[in-house]
């Protein structure tokens, strides 16, 4: 048994035999700078009660130097994972001297050098169980305690926890920061960041309540930090949340960070929030990406409420906060900043997400069985978020906006800084509405799968017909034309359980069926409306009505119900007219997957030059500046890469001879030279220049990638060994070495790893971390013409970790759905 792997049931006895008091952790952090040191000292304390005699604490690291128990020194029973406690009493105090071990890969205490500056920053993520790689703890949510942090750091640092410094002592070139006890909170939500970044401060108030924000990044990215946006954003969250939980904001003050090499887009710690650099622009950004932003700036504040106040018991009821979340995130996006189109990104992207996990032979009910911790990292997924997400939204359809929140205030009253699960919701939530909430729960939380909807019409007139069928509310728009506009004429409000429900529409040249989004399915057009899309779709005045047709296009082509090329041809033709960029960054990105992915063989060439060609028109007739420009400039980078047909045209762009009002900032600037790497025009000299203008963190991943992408046969072998063999490589690494390998799509030079790249799958997940795991797994799956051999490796392995299993499984349906498509159209 892999005892790092802790399962449900061992968990649950554990928690039932300990109640946890007060944990003190205190971390030298004087080393980091120093390169050649590979950990930290950390000394543990933990008091707390039990009524069983053995018990054990989750450690991950590089030893375990002693163990203390009640005041006595014990033996060291410690196996990588586990350390075992016996001969316990009523009452414990546990400490545990041990060294962790700095990370390269993102989970546990993450350590990065700066080459623009030679500076060292550090900062933590467990979610779901990596709090033991920094400290000896309780790895379970349901075991919560107050936590004190004692930091010892170099002088001139900035370092932050969940809470305020209580006291601070000044030394000879090192300071000791004392941080006040937190309020019962989850191990994983515990948090430490230490290192030279730069702060901006600012504060919000309600009434008596005053809580101080900062926004902190590496000092070379300060200068890119939109700092006074974040901090409006941060206010407008706190003041809706504020009124809409009718909870005081419970966790002191709150950081917001930028770390470098995140493997998620942000993290719900308490009092000290952490996001992926990406959300920082070192040029140009489009609307969307702020918006992008802003919504996981309000996700994450969710969580000081749905998660880290009220916290699910295990990862089965991972939905509680994740889902709420992402409702949260989009519902204030729109409802109290100036994104007030969230929801319409949200039609488009974040359901499209779902949709497709919820057609993998691996999807599970949005309320899952975890049964261990490698299950509960991969359940990080469409269903967990997005589709959880649709579904809230659907439920407030249902029961009204005001009875949703008024049963989210009574939840959180009820439970706060306590363990819930799926009952503990639907009580509050019954109880306000007036409604059984359980026939809502088996319906939509604990089944898989999705409703198709379409119109059919037949001798009885129009029938709305579902696939696998379940309650839902819908609204039926009717869109007709007015002069050169596509507007809405009507609305019919539609509740359908069965199969088919007859609908009297009047006439109408484009229907949608699920206007407004307000269900959780996918849609079809029927034959009139798709021909209207084809014509008129960028002369629809709703954004929303543009996503959800969008949305709809783009499952019909996955699900090979629409040509991939005809699919192509309405994105050139109404693309370049999308105004909103949300919108837009989505379709441009689906195009190009539809190209490389959906076109069958025979056509792709031709279909990559058409993509190429209008991507390049496109640029050079947006406006000036615009977010399309942009966007469209990044699609053309993108489409270059696989076809040299325009490689002069990004040499000059290169070059200066850009679009007016186009900004060549260093990551677009990466990306095209790039993509003359991946098709033969540019050299490795003209890589090395490149990084000697931009010799940063992100500069030195970038130029890893475009080295990787050369198009020589051992060039790619090279980053395959790379990728596969230097475990020093760190998570941003790892990823440009895959990327290099994989870039333009050409498989002649690398279908001679396909073997090798399923030898090395079962060794690969016993030794790596899982994230890194995944990484390989995921990145280097080969794009076969057949399944055969994914096919026999799963016949093979049937005793494989179920984990492992489900990334391949997944993998696998992925490919099969590709040549299906495929196969059908050619």
């Amino acid at each position: 048994m892999d005892t790092a792997n802790l399962t449900r049931e061992e968990t649950a006895v554990r928690s039932a035999a300990i109640t946890v008091h007060r944990i003190r952790v205190e971390l030298d952090l004087t080393g980091a700078p120093e390169r050649a040191r590979t950990g930290f000292r950390t000394v543990t304390t933990l008091e707390f009660d039990a009524t069983a005699s053995q018990t054990w604490l989750d450690f991950i690291g590089e030893s375990v130097d002693r163990v203390v128990v009640n005041g006595e020194q014990r033996d060291i029973a410690w196996d990588g994972a586990r350390i075992m406690l016996d001969r316990l009493g009523a009452s414990n105090t546990v400490v545990v001297d041990a060294v962790g071990a700095y990370s390269r890969s993102g989970e546990g205490l993450h350590r990065f050098h700066d080459p623009a500056d030679d500076l060292t920053y550090l900062y933590t993520q467990y979610e779901p169980a990596d709090a033991r790689r920094v400290m000896a703890c309780f790895e379970q949510p349901d075991l919560k305690a107050s936590y004190t942090f004692v930091v010892d750091a170099p002088t001139g640092w900035e370092v932050l926890s969940n809470q305020a410094p209580e006291r601070v002592d000044a030394g000879l070139g090192v300071q000791r920061i004392e941080f006040a006890p937190t309020l019962p909170i989850s191990s994983y939500i515990t948090a430490i960041a230490a290192g030279p970044y730069a702060r901006v401060s600012g504060e919000w108030t309600r009434d008596d309540q005053r809580i101080e924000l900062g926004v902190l990044a590496r000092r070379s990215l300060a200068e890119h930090v939109e700092a006074e946006e974040i901090l409006e954003v941060t206010r407008q969250g706190l003041d809706f949340f504020t009124d809409a939980f009718a909870f005081p904001y419970p966790w002191g003050k709150y950081d917001q960070i930028f770390v470098p090499e995140y493997n998620l887009g942000a993290m719900e710690n308490p009092g000290l929030v952490t996001f992926t650099e990406a959300y920082i622009s070192r040029g140009a950004a489009t609307d969307a990406q702020r918006a992008a932003r802003a919504n996981t700036i309000l996700h994450e504040m969710a969580h000081m409420w749905f998660g880290d106040l009220v916290t699910m018991r295990w990862w089965d009821d991972l939905w509680l906060k994740e889902s709420f979340a992402d409702y949260m995130g989009a519902h204030a996006s729109a409802a109290a900043t100036r994104f007030t189109d969230a929801w319409v990104t949200f039609a488009l992207r974040r359901k499209a997400w779902a949709y497709q996990q919820d057609q993998l032979p691996t999807t599970h009910p949005i309320v899952a069985d975890i049964p261990d911790l490698e299950a509960a990292k991969l359940n990080f997924d469409g269903i967990t978020y997005a589709k959880g997400a649709s579904v809230l939204k659907q439920l407030v359809a249902f029961v009204g906006e005001d009875a949703f929140f008024e049963g989210a205030r009574r939840y959180f009253a009820a439970h706060a800084y306590g363990n819930t699960t799926l009952a503990d919701l639907l009580a509050q939530l019954s109880a306000v509405s007036g409604r059984d909430m359980a026939e809502w729960s088996a319906a939509w939380l604990e089944t898989t799968g999705m409703s198709t909807l379409s119109l059919q019409q037949g001798d009885e007139g129009w029938m709305l017909v579902q696939s696998d069928p379940r309650p839902h509310r819908v609204r039926i728009g009717l869109y007709g034309r007015d002069g050169d506009r596509l507007v809405r004429r009507d609305q019919i409000a539609v509740d359908i359980v069965d199969e088919r429900t007859p609908v009297v529409l009047p006439d109408a040249d484009l229907v949608l069926v699920n206007d407004d989004d307000l269900t959780y399915a996918k849609t079809r057009l029927d034959p009139r409306s798709l021909q209207t899309v084809e014509e008129s779709l960028s002369t629809l005045d709703a954004p929303l009505a543009r996503a959800l047709v969008w949305s709809s296009l783009w499952d019909a082509t996955r699900d090979g119900d629409l040509d991939a090329r005809r699919y192509l041809a309405i994105v050139r033709r109404h693309a370049p007219n999308e105004v909103n960029s949300g919108l837009l960054a989505g379709v441009l990105a689906n195009a190009a997957f539809a190209v490389r992915h959906y076109v069958a063989d025979v056509h792709r060439a031709d279909e990559q030059r058409a993509w190429l060609a209008a991507t390049l028109v496109a640029l050079w007739e947006a406006a000036p500046g615009s977010d399309a420009q942009l966007s469209w400039a990044r699609a053309f980078a993108a489409a270059a890469s696989f076809d040299d047909h325009h490689a002069p045209q990004v040499r000059e762009l290169l070059d200066g001879h850009a679009p007016h009002g186009l900004v060549i900032d260093p990551d677009l600037r990466w990306q095209l030279l790039t993509a003359l790497v991946t098709v033969g025009a540019a050299t490795a000299d003209e890589v090395a220049a490149q990084l000697e203008r931009d010799d940063t963190g992100t500069g030195r991943t970038a130029a890893r990638r475009a080295l990787a992408s050369r198009p020589l046969a051992d060039i790619r072998a090279a980053a395959w060994r790379t990728a596969w063999e230097e475990e020093s490589l760190s998570n941003d690494h790892l990823d440009a070495e895959i990327a290099g390998f994989r870039a333009g799509g050409r498989r002649d030079l690398i279908e001679g790893f396909d073997g090798d790249y399923f030898a090395r799958l079962l060794d690969t997940w016993r030794t790596r971390s899982i994230e890194i795991a995944r990484r390989l797994v995921i990145g280097f799956f080969p794009s076969t013409s057949t399944t055969d051999a994914v096919d026999a490796w799963l016949a093979a392995n049937g005793d494989a970790p179920s984990s492992l299993r489900r990334l391949v499984v997944e993998q696998r349906d992925h490919l099969a759905r590709e040549i299906r498509v495929r196969a059908a159209q050619a």
